[in-house]
């Protein structure tokens, strides 16, 4: 727990720093107590900057995916071990019990969740072989691959105040899976929650050493000392970002740099949503729920009502209802929903932008002192209603669409077409996400093809998916983050996507060996290897790149066609119409193509027990030439690839998983079908 009125130390180079100045004071937002200060004054950025690059990143480089994301999946589970430690800390932020599940357990997730990425998207190398190969040459003997591998340099993470767990950990999951090390610098008015955070997790001692640091207070310096291979990412204000993304060493090293700003995120009624559907109600909910969340201190929250000009009355009527049940106050007393801003100098912020929307809407809810709440300190804290606006003219008034303030405060505006709905959408300049409620798929269709532009990302709500919905506010780890224009233009996390933002992709080209050497995956063309042992009778560790199994040979009779006929179903005219088939494309009866793969399986397969413990999938099936009665057919079949797996407690027998490679030819060695098989294999050591 932080000890009040003590500075907060910064982890720089290995030690925890205390700033050199009394630096700035952070408040608690419920009853303005001196929670801690926070100064970065002293701190080596240089060093730090050097620290990362030539400790943390060598130890997280040659680590392979599957051993990084297994430390992810250990570091969420000691982090939720010790979780309690972090909510009383987020007490501190006026947070309520709610918003502080969403910052810490939410951003714990995102560990777990891109720790299952990194085990099934990406091999058990430190490098990442994209798509693939390339043919670039006549006979084969060139061609290209791409490859990603990690940047040599370090990620500097530059977080806002309202989710100091998540904002952190959601940057961090791709960013560890990468195999890259970070420097996180937290909101200096939150930052206490983030340092706990990361003590916790370097006393989890998962964390090889220089992989975390953590800046309390101001960057200093570290923008002058920015290479090429570092990361710079941004959350916050849009003026901000823009500020920092400008700066002449990001543009002169060309520094990576990804901006996730504030934007003016809507949500938009259909007009078949009317107050008798359940989709008008999901609409207030959604709309209410998004301006109490985290006091509406959100970069994804609903600042931007849009309605059917008919129905702007019954909306507004509806929030005003919603928002006089929700109590204002204390989170720690029962029955609270919605807690303080971060502190007074926000409410201060709040309230001048607040002065600007009115100039072009009316104020209809809040919006002024006059306000109960239910415990806290209501001079001292940082306490501030609900505020709704209704601007009549949303075309003929840019505040609505240029002015954001950052809390519970929305602006209804009406709509008279889709048309209309979509340009007024487009009037914000780009937006993290929008929603839309509808229950008519074709309206909802018109709607998110002309909104996706100016959107990251877009939730559509009716009945059939409310119940199990994530929420218009809420990014996931499996889908990308950002938006853009005033959004920032950047993205975050969408699953393998993030992770390849720390990446370096290069362009190979070469022989198909020289290649398969590099990667560890084999391309056709590469040189095979045979032996008179049958791959089924090797273990795992037995079987190398490019081994590769020629079968003998078979020939297609009408009898399998139609005995495969009979066992499947299939009487396809191709297989069994000798008129029609002739006809055809085919000009004569075909063989059934899944006929062919299980015959190629049969070309294949040692029916004996052995290490083989069973076929789990099939990638990449092309039915490349007709197979006709009377053609022979023959196999050959490569191992393309090796992953070792982690044994269970549930697995009788250590394994690993063999993609194999598999072409099937005619009797003129035409290819006639190609695929990859994928095969759980046993291991002979555990």
């Amino acid at each position: 727990m932080v000890a009040t009125a003590t500075k907060l130390k910064s982890y720089a180079q290995g030690d925890w720093i205390a700033g050199q100045s009394d630096g700035n004071p952070a408040y608690n937002a419920v009853n303005g107590e001196l929670v801690t200060t926070v100064s970065s004054d002293g701190l080596d950025f240089k060093g730090m900057l050097e620290y990362a690059r030539t400790i943390g990143n060598p130890n997280l480089r040659k680590m392979t995916f599957h051993r990084r994301a297994v430390m992810l999946k250990e570091i969420a589970i000691y982090l939720l071990s010790r979780k309690e430690e972090i909510y009383e800390v987020s007490a501190y932020t006026g947070a309520t019990k709610i918003d502080s599940w969403i910052d810490i357990e939410g951003g714990i997730q995102t560990f777990f969740s891109y720790s299952g990425r990194g085990r099934r998207d990406f091999p058990d190398e430190p490098f990442y072989v994209e798509g693939p190969a390339e043919p670039l040459s006549k006979e084969g003997t060139f061609i290209g691959r791409h490859i990603c591998v990690p940047l040599t340099g370090t990620a500097l993470h530059i977080n806002a105040f309202n989710f100091p767990c998540w904002g952190m950990l959601e940057k961090l999951a791709p960013t560890f899976l990468a195999g890259m090390p970070a420097i996180v610098k937290p909101a200096s008015v939150s930052s206490y929650v983030t340092q706990k955070m990361v003590e916790v997790m370097l006393e989890s001692g998962l964390l090889p050493q220089g992989a975390l640091q953590i800046i309390c207070g101001s960057v200093g310096d570290t923008f002058d000392h920015l290479t090429a291979q570092d990361v710079v990412t941004f959350t916050g204000s849009a003026h901000t970002g823009r500020k920092l993304k400008s700066h002449p060493v990001i543009i002169e090293n060309s520094v990576r740099f990804n901006l996730e700003a504030d934007s003016l995120n809507c949500s938009i009624l259909a007009s078949d949503a009317t107050p008798d559907t359940d989709e008008f109600g999901l609409f207030i909910k959604e709309v209410a729920n998004e301006m109490s969340i985290k006091a509406g201190q959100r970069c994804t929250a609903i600042r931007r009502t849009i309605v059917p000009h008919n129905l702007v009355n019954e909306v507004i009527d509806a929030l005003k209802a919603r928002f006089a049940k929700i109590k204002v106050g204390d989170p720690s007393i029962e029955g609270v929903r919605m807690g303080p801003l971060i502190g007074r100098d926000q409410v201060g912020e709040v309230n001048e932008k607040l002065d600007e929307l009115k100039r072009a809407a009316e104020l209809v809810f809040g919006g002024d002192g006059n306000f109960d709440i239910v415990g806290g300190d209501k001079e001292k804290g940082a306490f501030f209603p609900h505020t709704l606006l209704h601007c009549p003219d949303p075309f003929n008034h840019a505040e609505p669409h240029d002015v954001e303030a950052f809390g519970p405060v929305n602006t209804v505006m009406p709509y008279k077409s889709i048309e209309e709905a979509i340009d007024l959408v487009k009037l914000g300049r780009g937006m993290l996400c929008g929603s839309v409620f509808t229950s008519d798929d074709q309206i909802a269709r018109e709607i998110t093809l002309g909104i996706a532009p100016y959107n990251g990302r877009i939730l559509i709500i009716n009945k059939d998916c409310a119940r199990e919905s994530t929420g218009h506010g809420s990014p996931l780890p499996n889908l990308v983050h950002g938006g853009p224009g005033r959004a920032g233009g950047g993205e975050e996390m969408g699953g393998s996507r993030g992770v390849l933002h720390y990446m370096q992709r290069t362009a190979l080209q070469g022989s198909p060996s020289t290649l398969t050497a590099i990667t560890n995956e084999w391309s056709k063309g590469a040189k095979q290897k045979t032996d008179r042992v049958h791959i089924f009778r090797k273990y795992f560790e037995e079987i190398e790149i490019g081994e590769t199994l020629n079968t003998h040979r078979r020939t297609v009779t009408e009898t399998d066609i139609v005995n495969f006929a009979g066992v499947s179903g299939d009487y396809f005219y191709a297989h069994m119409d000798d008129i029609a088939a002739k006809e055809s494309m085919f000009e004569n009866r075909v063989a059934h193509g899944y006929f062919i793969l299980s015959a190629a399986a049969g070309l294949f397969v040692d029916p004996a027990p052995g290490p083989v413990l069973a076929n789990y999938g099939l990638e990449n099936l092309r039915f490349t030439e007709p197979v006709h009665i009377g053609d022979t057919i023959r196999a050959t079949v490569s191992c393309k690839r090796k992953i070792w797996k982690a044994r269970k407690e549930e697995d009788k027998f250590p394994s690993g998983i063999i993609e194999w490679a598999v072409e099937v030819f005619n009797q003129d060695d035409i290819v006639v079908a190609t695929y990859t098989i994928l095969t759980l294999w046993q291991r002979k050591e555990d």
